[in-house]
């Protein structure tokens, strides 16, 4: 009798295990299937320290008047976590702009990798909610050491495709003026160089007032991008903003920027996606 029970049991248990194993096939396979099949090719801002999710609204603004109108979506990171999201992404809009924000948007190295942490997770998050694998990304200043320590990594080719990556006044030195003063950070991130994906296209932008830095970052710290991924991505381009707004803070709203962000990230993207 107490064999029989326990066989009625396990016979239950396996058959219970066996529908909510379907289920969870079932469903890993139908999001698997939207995300290859989705067309959205969002373009992803991170801003820098002590910036917030508004940090780049003049540039959007200014690049939607100008053209088609992508619709823009705000993700606030907490420090617990939790995902703040504000604006929306229109129906049908293959190429929206994705602002990604740190409620601790604070300097430093340490931070920094927590703020990757963040990124990544928010990353997945919106992947689930909106089916994409394929976008570009844009890092101002501290964002775009945040866009590298997440390529060298978190960053799986098998979930995500980001063709091209665009950093605006990024000090991947730090404050240093001296190339052969490199930071901890700056030797971890050339020592993990090789994890950076080989198809990258990575656009490396400068700001001066006077030639010798933008009025924060040393423009040898943002030429110190190219002992990271020289060689080891697709391609490698410095670029340097004079004249108006070339300011280390402005560089989101200098019109030779926006003019790059659109020949570089957002018609790229346009052509793949027509085709």
């Amino acid at each position: 009798m107490k064999n029989r029970i326990i066989l009625t049991l396990s016979l239950i248990f396996i058959v219970i295990l066996g529908i909510y194993g379907h289920h969870w096939v079932s469903q890993t396979s139908t999001h698997q299937s939207k995300i290859q099949n989705s067309r959205m090719t969002p373009v992803i801002f991170v801003p820098g320290s002590s910036a917030t999710v508004n940090r780049f609204d003049n540039l959007l603004s200014t690049i939607n008047a100008s053209g088609p109108t992508h619709s823009i979506l705000k993700v606030k990171v907490n420090q617990n976590g939790e995902l703040i999201y504000s604006g929306k992404i229109n129906a049908n809009d293959r190429q929206p702009f994705i602002v990604i924000g740190f409620q601790n948007n604070e300097d430093g190295y340490s931070n920094i990798k927590k703020q990757t942490k963040w990124l990544s997770n928010a990353l997945y998050a919106l992947q689930d909610r909106y089916h994409f694998r394929k976008f570009s990304a844009v890092g101002h200043s501290n964002g775009g050491l945040i866009w590298t320590n997440f390529f060298e990594q978190y960053f799986d080719s098998d979930d995500f495709s980001i063709p091209t990556l665009m950093t605006l006044g990024t000090p991947f030195n730090f404050s240093e003026t001296s190339l052969q003063r490199r930071t901890e950070m700056l030797k971890d991130f050339i020592q993990s160089s090789n994890n950076l994906p080989s198809n990258l296209e990575m656009y490396s932008i400068a700001g001066t007032e006077d030639y010798t830095d933008d009025g924060i970052v040393p423009i040898q710290s943002v030429t110190a991008g190219k002992y990271i991924y020289q060689k080891k991505v697709k391609s490698y381009t410095q670029i340097t903003v004079t004249g108006d707004n070339a300011q280390h803070s402005n560089l989101p709203d200098n019109p030779e920027v926006m003019k790059l962000i659109q020949t570089n990230i957002i018609a790229p993207l346009s052509r793949r996606d027509a085709h």
